[in-house]
C-alpha cells in the first residue's frame, strides 16, 4: 500500500501534468481529531481552467494507479471521481472550475491547500462549523420530539406488516437520528456549541462510555424481533433523554403525547 507521502507526491505530480491551477485536500486527513488508519480517503480537489477538455478523455486517471472500482458523479459545476485502487488506497477527486471554488469550499468543513501559485484560495475559507451542534431552542426541541413520535408510528406499521427494510429505514434514518440530536443537545446544554462531526462521529467523545454502548445496542436490525426490541429501547431512551433535557433547559415536553405513542406501539406490537 502506498504511503501518504507517496500518494501526495502522485497527486501533485499529476496536477502538474494536467496544468491544474490549484490543489487542496479536505476530509479526515486534514482533521487532527480524526484517527489515522488505512481506510482514510484522499479527498482532493483540482481547481482547473479547462474542465471540458479534461472530461472528454479520462485516460489520465490511469496515472493514479490500477483501480478496482470507481464512480463518476456530477455535482453542480463540478465532477467527482471516486477511485478505489488495487493497493487499498482511495482517492475522491473533484475537478472544480476556478470560477466555482466557493461552491467546493461551501461543501467542506475543513481543507488544506497543497498547491496554489495564483492564490486562488486566498479569498476563501473553510466552514468548520458545518458539523457543529448548537444549544437547542424550545422550537428546535418541539420539532425533534414531534418528528420522533410521529415517525415511530411508521416503524410500528412496518413491523406489524413484517416489512423489515421499511421499518429499519424509519427507525434508524429518522427516529434514531432525532435521538442523536437530543444526545448532542444534552452536551451543548453544558458545554455550548460543539463539533459532533459528520454523522455524529465525535458525539460520544463528549458523553460517558456507557452512553455509546447504550446507543450501539439499539443497532441490531437483523430480524423483526430485533427491530421491535430496538424500537422499544429507542423509545425508552428518547423519552428519558428528552425529559432530562427539558428539565435542564426549562423546555415544555409533551409527556402525555409521548406516553400515548408508547401505548400505541405496545398495543400493536406487544399485545397481539
Amino acid at each position: 500500500m502506498r504511503t501518504e507521502a507517496e500518494m501526495l507526491d502522485v497527486i501533485l505530480k499529476i496536477s502538474e501534468t494536467l496544468q491544474v491551477e490549484a490543489v487542496a485536500m479536505s476530509g479526515s486527513r486534514t482533521n487532527q481529531k480524526a484517527s489515522k488508519d488505512e481506510f482514510q480517503d484522499y479527498d482532493v480537489v483540482y481547481v482547473v481552467e479547462n474542465l471540458d477538455e479534461l472530461i472528454i478523455d479520462l485516460s489520465w486517471l490511469d496515472q493514479f494507479g490500477k483501480r478496482i472500482i470507481e464512480q463518476h458523479v456530477l455535482l453542480d459545476h463540478r465532477r467527482l471521481y471516486l477511485m478505489l485502487f488495487e493497493d487499498g488506497n482511495r482517492i475522491d477527486l473533484t475537478l472544480c472550475p476556478k470560477d466555482h471554488i466557493q461552491e467546493w469550499v461551501d461543501s467542506e468543513a475543513n481543507y488544506t491547500v497543497l498547491e496554489d501559485k495564483m492564490g486562488l484560495f486566498m479569498p476563501h475559507s473553510p466552514s468548520p462549523q458545518r458539523y457543529w451542534a448548537d444549544p437547542a431552542s424550545q422550537i428546535d426541541f418541539e420539532k425533534v420530539c414531534n418528528e420522533f413520535w410521529w415517525v415511530s408510528a411508521y416503524v410500528v406499521k412496518g413491523i406489524h406488516r413484517k416489512q423489515l427494510i421499511y421499518a429499519t429505514d424509519h427507525l434508524y434514518g429518522n427516529c434514531q437520528q432525532e435521538l442523536l440530536k437530543v444526545l448532542a443537545w444534552q452536551v451543548t446544554a453544558d458545554k455550548g456549541t460543539i463539533d459532533v462531526g459528520k454523522n455524529y462521529k465525535y458525539l460520544f467523545q463528549y458523553l460517558p462510555a456507557e452512553k455509546e454502548k447504550e446507543f450501539s445496542n439499539l443497532l441490531d436490525f437483523s430480524s423483526l424481533d430485533k427491530i421491535t426490541q430496538s424500537l422499544f429501547a429507542t423509545i425508552q431512551l428518547f423519552h428519558q433523554e428528552a425529559q432530562s433535557l427539558a428539565h435542564k433547559m426549562g423546555f415544555d415536553y409533551k409527556k402525555d403525547v409521548a406516553e400515548k405513542m408508547i401505548q400505541y406501539a405496545k398495543e400493536r406490537l406487544l399485545n397481539r
